[in-house]
């Protein structure tokens, strides 16, 4: 009886640890970059894009250097990946990271093909129809920030050529 009064201690300690383990990546799995992206994508007609691993691994090796400032300096990508940067003071999910680059469909001019009342080019980069393949990181900075990339492969925002 004594092992009965230890374990469900120690089995509802763990199940806490789990629960709040999940809370804490909410938002942030491979799948949830995926879908954020793909919901995107759909409303334009654009093919869905798969999580790549080695896209992936790219982007959480930059995003560790970025861990000791935050900035938002792009990577370059080193010319065979496309990349959104996002960052804030506090905790940002990776959902809510694409929802700020999706965000900005309203200043994108398909008929002009360009950005009309402020910056359009990270939502392209979402539904660029040639990119296929994603890799996406996320950090907790320094400074008490979160730094996320997504990488994209191959590239998009080819000058003059439209995103779908």
């Amino acid at each position: 009886m004594g092992l009965c009064k230890v374990s469900f201690p120690v089995l509802c300690v763990l199940g806490l640890v789990m629960i709040v383990s999940h809370v804490a990546n909410a938002q942030d799995s491979p799948a949830d970059y995926v879908n954020a992206h793909n919901a995107a994508r759909s409303e334009v007609g654009v093919q869905n894009l798969a999580w790549d691993d080695t896209v992936a691994a790219f982007a959480q090796n930059y995003a560790n250097q970025r861990k000791g400032d935050c900035q938002l300096i792009h990577s370059g990508g080193g010319g065979q990946y496309g990349e959104n940067l996002a960052m804030s003071t506090g905790d940002l999910s990776g959902t809510d990271a694409v929802k700020l680059w999706v965000d900005e469909k309203s200043n994108y001019d398909y008929n002009s093909n360009s950005c009309v009342g402020g910056e359009c080019l990270h939502y392209t980069q979402v539904v660029w129809r040639d990119s296929v393949r994603l890799g996406c990181a996320k950090v907790a900075c320094d400074n008490g920030g979160t730094f996320i990339t997504c990488n994209y492969a191959p590239p998009g925002n080819y000058v003059g050529q439209r995103p779908y």
